[in-house]
């Protein structure tokens, strides 16, 4: 009875999330703005935006941008990052267009499907970088302390392999989520299409691994030719998934759909299994659903950045640090808890 109600809290949930991410994904009035464009037309034909002008805007004759001798060129730090005309041009519009909207008293609109975030030292979503680097610090800590635990702090069997049943599953899980956050940091740094989408394949593959380990440790799948038959038509999924958004179209509502469902069902699956099992670390496992839950919240809610600088995504990254750290807890305690039992077994 208790867990046909979670379930249907969750599925509940699952469909709330759903739509009120695909409402705040398509809430992009800014560059519906005909100030907004009126400024970006005009820039991208003169290179300016009032009496400031760019570089990378200047043309030729013939239509051909003129960078100018080298020591006229941006540093390799800024070029880097391809910022171009289009670019600057939308930033200073939308900053002049925000001055405005301030002056009359009006509240921040997304532009292109972001809010308007200063720039520092070239780097687009300041925080949100900082915030994606320091989850894969965390990510690299947590993955080296399970590797010392479990080679150098645990028993290994005779022919020196771990007794942990899931030790390949967990280092490859370590590996994609380290991945996942550096393509995160570099797509923050600059949205481009190739950061863009090496973000979101990043993160999709990381989400759906996590489901299928979801999967196999809930339920116990030890054996593995059984593992294999569980993750293989999930892999398969995934896989088609990815290249369907490199390849075909990135299709941002149908991505987050999966992104959704994949996220909510292993959350469902811990839970579940959190609440049957006797496991002692389980009240860990509880902390990051809850937490994990509770951080959607984040992404749901979005709001206007503080200062152009912090706003909920980048708020949303600052949550997973500490989920990140107990997660990696769990994930060695899960380890101890079993070889231990099976060292038992084995005398």
């Amino acid at each position: 009875m208790f867990v046909n109600q979670m379930v249907d809290r969750y599925w509940v949930a699952f469909f709330v999330v759903l739509s009120c991410l695909i409402r705040v994904f398509n809430a992009s009035a800014g560059d519906a703005d005909p100030l907004y464009k009126a400024c970006v037309e005009q820039c991208e034909k003169t290179g300016c935006v009032g009496d400031r002008c760019f570089q990378r805007c200047r043309f030729s004759s013939d239509g051909i941008s003129v960078d100018g001798p080298w020591y006229m060129q941006e540093p390799l730090y800024m070029r880097w990052k391809q910022w171009d005309c289009q670019s600057d041009c939308r930033y200073q519009c939308m900053l002049d267009r925000e001055k405005e909207r301030e002056t009359l008293s009006d509240g921040p609109v997304k532009y292109h499907g972001k809010w308007p975030l200063r720039r520092i030292f070239g780097f687009q979503e300041p925080v949100s970088v900082a915030l994606s680097a320091f989850n894969l610090a965390m990510q690299f800590h947590g993955w080296l302390s399970f590797f010392i635990l479990l080679y150098y702090k645990l028993p290994l069997r005779p022919n020196k392999k771990t007794y942990y049943e899931y030790t390949g599953l967990w280092h490859i899980y370590g590996l994609l989520a380290m991945n996942s956050w550096f393509w995160s940091s570099v797509f923050h740094s600059r949205d481009v299409d190739l950061t863009e989408k090496l973000d979101y394949s990043s993160a999709v593959a990381l989400l759906g691994y996590s489901f299928i380990l979801a999967i196999l440790r809930s339920f116990n799948v030890r054996d593995e030719a059984a593992k294999v038959m569980v993750a293989a038509p999930l892999i398969g999924f995934i896989t088609t998934h990815i290249l369907y958004l490199n390849c075909y179209k990135l299709d941002y509502g149908w991505n987050m759909k999966v992104c959704v469902f994949m996220g909510v069902a292993q959350l469902l699956l811990w839970a579940i299994w959190a609440g049957v099992t006797h496991h002692p670390s389980r009240w860990k496992l509880w902390v990051v659903v809850v937490g994990g839950g509770l951080a959607m919240l984040l992404v749901i809610y979005d709001f206007p950045p503080y200062q152009g600088l912090v706003d909920a995504h980048a708020l949303w990254h600052a949550t997973t640090i500490p989920l990140t750290y107990i997660w990696w807890s769990f994930i060695k305690d899960d380890a101890e808890f079993r070889t231990t039992n099976l060292v038992k077994k084995v005398k």
